[in-house]
């Protein structure tokens, strides 16, 4: 399946609300709902973001997301986007996005904002190196406890991600006296979840104390290497 067979477009029937609601159950594993139909019915009503990515009829990939604010300006707050296992890694992650940015862009809306587990590698990698996002704060046990297949029992740490709607802008650079320290990550936490919850918790513990603290002093994220550490620059 390549990215040119997908179609995204905004939704507005509650069907389709329906339709979201369902998928992010497969992708996150959860028996209870992540969001109800009723409440993406409003969010799309009052001028916020719902959009489905489908291939022909099916429903393969959905975001929502809502106004806010971020640095002083109007923000998209991109709350959850999900795709079926079965497309990822063929594009359509990016192609939401960019359909994200556009249509915030056309509105006036500077930045495009969401979080993400830090302790997750591929997330991590496109955020910072495939958009070119910042990370702009970290935040700890952010929407206390999940329970998902995904989550499981693990505290929701989590960063928050701010990429600017113009294309042209730069991601912050290194400030001036700092030396950059790299942290790292596990190879595959979700897996970890499931077969050593114990080492899950211990890497939970570990890049919230180096990472939040770096974060906490001034540190910026400059970079993801491909064997799976953020690069921060910190104050010398």
């Amino acid at each position: 399946m390549g990215e040119s067979e997908i179609e995204i477009r905004l939704l507005e029937s509650a069907d389709e609300m329906t339709a979201v609601g369902t998928m992010f159950q497969q992708v996150w594993g959860s028996v209870t709902p992540l969001v109800e139909t009723e409440l993406l019915c409003a969010i799309a009503h009052s001028g916020g973001y719902v959009i489905g990515a489908f291939d022909a009829a099916n429903i393969v990939g959905a975001s929502f997301g809502f106004l806010g604010r971020h640095d002083g300006q109007e923000a998209l707050h991109s709350h959850v986007t999900g795709i079926l296992p079965g497309v990822q890694h063929t594009g359509v992650g990016r192609a939401i996005k960019e359909h994200q940015r556009a249509w915030a862009a056309e509105r006036g809306i500077g930045w495009i904002t969401w979080t993400f587990d830090p302790l997750v590698r591929r997330n991590a990698w496109f955020n910072i190196e495939v958009l070119h996002a910042d990370v702009a704060e970290y935040l700890e046990n952010f929407y206390g406890s999940m329970g998902d297949a995904i989550n499981g029992d693990d505290d929701s740490d989590r960063l928050l991600i701010a990429w600017p709607t113009d294309p042209s802008a730069e991601r912050r650079p290194a400030p001036a006296g700092t030396t950059t320290i790299e942290i790292a990550t596990p190879d595959d936490i979700v897996r970890l979840r499931r077969t050593d919850p114990a080492a899950a918790a211990d890497w939970r513990r570990r890049v919230r104390t180096e990472l939040g603290e770096a974060l906490e002093s001034g540190g910026v994220v400059t970079g993801f290497t491909r064997d799976g550490s953020y690069q921060v620059a910190v104050p010398a």
